[in-house]
């Protein structure tokens, strides 16, 4: 059966009595609780479960009158048709007061669950949601009526409550996949927060002008002007504006006639509150103070607009110095990587609630959140909002009363096989429906070198896997801080190396001494390749990553063999550094490096260092034709073609050989998937351009120790002797042999 969750519930986060005491006395506070690490979106001083939703702890509230449904699943709440009846407040003013005493206990209520959430049975089991997610089932209309309950929806709506509770959130980065109304909460979000704020502005950014105009005129002011008059805040202008909805008090009401008529300037006070859209640029909200920012389709922002250009300038109408004022609510699928997914893919990564600097903020600010396809995909969502991912053994109804009797991972393998012979459409489809990450941000194939289909066939069978389980992370050190000693190598969340092999401890740290130079002890069993840079800081802080990978050879020692076992992507604060740490890495695993020599620092460091002996040589020459520095430091060229053709030749090769499936079977049997678990390096494969080599540095670093592990390949032909040596035949017949003339 398969099994996913996007969720898990903590336990024994908070002392037993801690948690009891707290909740006698309701002492929780909404937000961020620093002492147990955990976001309260409670709103009424009490907490229970604690969910855990891609890294981030939310606590929820009690539970409390949880409501019945008829049929034990979500179902339209009735709005009585004598409110229904009234548009505005004005309106409500002039029905008598024993009408009015009989609705108020409803419309508390209401305004209550809009501000701290609903309990109600589904299946069986208490569910909680949001205040903006019951706002958003209950009194928002969207383009098929009113919205189904799905768990995803639920979910997602926690993780945005727990992103407005964070002191420390800039708001969410939402990697989604397409028709899973995002427009539509977003909006409903804008109208739900604009409507209960005073002196507030809201905004809209889309991938074009014309389609956050869309987004407001065809959302945002339908959901406004559906709401129930008790909801609903005085408005200026007309009815369905096209630029500005404004929740104020329009200059025509404080005339001298309403005074004069008991109607005073308090009675007649709106909010002061707008929502707006922008045309699309860098600059588009620039100086101005927002609330809340919807940001739709940010992975499609085509050049010249770049969507993290624009965020480092929308970021600062989020805040007033130090202190977050406001919140994005960004989403999107990903365009291919060359038209603005590859600035969202950045985005995303930088919005990783596990990577946060000293002031406990992402770098980006937003904390990043991927539902899978497979949790939201039309047709295939229960009538208890949940996927139905396999073919159901018994009858399953859907929220329409449509029967499901297919489930979405076979839907979606068969769309997937159906497109095999199409990379581009396949890869188009897997970007609108991703069930991993890799897949939201799959490139097109037109410009690959190599065999993508190998490529993403490990991509994707990588990302199937418990990685912790394959790939570690962590650093390298010297023992005792004592340079030249012995390394070691501890595990490490920030650690900038990451390895699936590490040698048994007798094989670690050998080397050998020749002429006073040390040499390594391994070389037998694999070598790196290395990628460097000389200069430590550029220009605006950019400059391509230092790359190091470790590859073995086929060997009889214990361990994996032509299999590659360390990647390290990264430019530490100094040049100094990552010399260092490649330095490292090599003496620890006792294997040589080849590099390339057009920047020579990190051959000069191992040199000066004593470790000439690791620095090889290129292979493709012999010793006596090698150049003075070639000898004095070792590495290889990078201008000659042939380098260049052999180079990718030697990727090409280990792609066919060792990556994905075999199916011809030549190489392993045809049902085994490849051993190469580092999904940076592959997907660097999957974009290397021969002709401008320069951005890619996880492919000259591996293609580099490929080279080095195969440096036999690449020797110079050896030419035939022109001495002819004439060895004397004898015959020997009869007693004495003779030499034949």
């Amino acid at each position: 059966m398969y099994k996913q969750t996007l969720y898990k519930i903590l336990d024994n986060i908070i002392p037993e009595k801690v948690l009891k005491s707290y909740n006698k006395y309701k002492k929780w506070e909404y937000g961020y609780n620093k002492e147990f690490d955990i976001i309260i979106i409670s709103k009424d001083g009490t907490i229970d479960e604690v969910y855990e939703i891609q890294n981030l702890k939310i606590a929820l509230p009690k539970k409390q009158n949880v409501y019945n449904f008829e049929k034990d699943y979500w179902d339209k709440l009735n709005f009585p048709k004598e409110l229904s009846r009234i548009k505005n407040v004005f309106e409500w003013e002039k029905y008598p007061d024993n009408f009015k005493e009989k609705w108020y206990d409803y419309i508390d209520t209401e305004f209550e669950r809009r501000e701290k959430g609903f309990w109600f049975n589904n299946k069986g089991v208490s569910t909680y949601i949001t205040g903006s997610h019951y706002m958003y089932l209950c009194w928002t209309k969207i383009d098929v009526g009113q919205p189904n309950f799905r768990e995803s929806n639920r979910l997602f709506y926690i993780f945005w409550e727990a992103c407005k509770a964070d002191a420390r959130s800039y708001g969410m980065c939402y990697l989604k996949n397409r028709r899973s109304g995002f427009s539509f909460m977003s909006s409903s979000e804008l109208v739900h927060s604009a409507t209960t704020s005073r002196d507030s502005r809201y905004g809209i950014l889309s991938k074009t002008g014309s389609d956050a105009k869309k987004m407001f005129t065809d959302k945002v002011v339908p959901i406004s002007l559906n709401y129930p008059f008790f909801f609903k805040p005085i408005q200026d202008g007309m009815d369905r504006p096209k630029t500005e909805l404004a929740y104020r008090v329009p200059a025509s009401k404080l005339t001298r006639k309403k005074l004069d008529t008991n109607q005073t300037a308090s009675e007649l006070e709106g909010l002061d509150t707008t929502i707006d859209w922008k045309n699309t640029g860098d600059n588009s909200y620039d100086g101005e103070k927002l609330k809340i920012l919807a940001h739709d389709e940010s992975g499609k922002w085509e050049r010249p607009d770049n969507i993290l250009n624009n965020w480092r300038v929308t970021k600062t109408c989020l805040r007033l110095g130090s202190r977050i004022i406001g919140k994005c609510m960004m989403g999107s699928t990903s365009n291919s990587l060359e038209k603005g997914g590859g600035n969202f893919k950045k985005l995303f990564a930088d919005s990783n609630v596990i990577k946060r600097n000293k002031n406990g903020q992402t770098k980006s600010g937003l904390y990043s959140l991927f539902i899978p396809m497979e949790w939201n995909y039309e047709g295939f969502i229960d009538v208890y909002g949940h996927p139905v991912f396999e073919e159901p053994i018994n009858e399953v109804e859907g929220p329409l009363g449509e029967i499901i009797d297919q489930g979405v991972i076979n839907h979606w393998d068969n769309e997937v096989e159906g497109l095999k012979s199409d990379p581009d459409g396949l890869n188009e489809y897997y970007r609108q429906f991703p069930r991993t990450e890799s897949h939201a941000f799959r490139d097109e194939s037109k410009q690959s070198l190599f065999n993508l289909q190998k490529l993403y066939q490990q991509i994707d069978y990588n990302d199937s896997l418990i990685k912790d389980r394959f790939v570690t992370r962590g650093s390298f050190s010297w023992k005792n801080g004592i340079q030249d000693t012995e390394v070691i190598f501890s595990p490490n969340d920030r650690g900038r190396f990451y390895v699936t092999w590490t040698p048994n401890k007798q094989l670690q740290n050998k080397y050998y001494f020749k002429n006073g130079i040390k040499y390594p002890s391994n070389e037998h069993m694999g070598a790196f390749g290395c990628d460097s840079y000389d200069i430590s800081g550029t220009v605006g802080g950019g400059g391509s990553n230092g790359a190091l990978h470790g590859m073995t050879k086929f060997h009889m020692d214990e361990g994996p063999s032509s299999e590659f076992f360390l990647e390290y992507i990264a430019r530490p604060q100094t040049a100094e550094i990552f010399f260092e740490d490649v330095l490292m890495a090599c003496v620890f695993y006792g294997m040589p490096i080849l590099c390339e020599n057009n920047k020579p620092r990190l051959l000069y460091h191992f040199k000066n260092r004593g470790y000439r002996g690791f620095s090889m040589n290129r292979p493709d020459k012999i010793y006596t034709k090698l150049s003075k520095t070639e000898k004095e430091l070792g590495g290889m060229p990078n201008s000659s073609e042939d380098i260049k053709q052999a180079h990718a030749a030697a990727i090409e090769s280990y792609i066919e050989k060792h990556v994905g499936f075999d199916l011809s079977g030549a190489f392993r049997d045809s049902d085994l998937i490849g051993s190469m678990y580092f999904i940076r390096t592959l997907e660097d494969w999957a974009r290397f351009d021969i002709n401008n080599r320069t951005k890619f540095d996880a492919s000259i670093s591996s293609g580099l120790a490929i080279m080095a592990t195969q440096k036999n390949l690449y020797q110079p032909i050896k030419k035939k002797s022109k001495i002819k040596l004439n060895f004397a035949r004898y015959d020997n017949k009869g007693s004495y042999s003779q030499i034949i003339q």
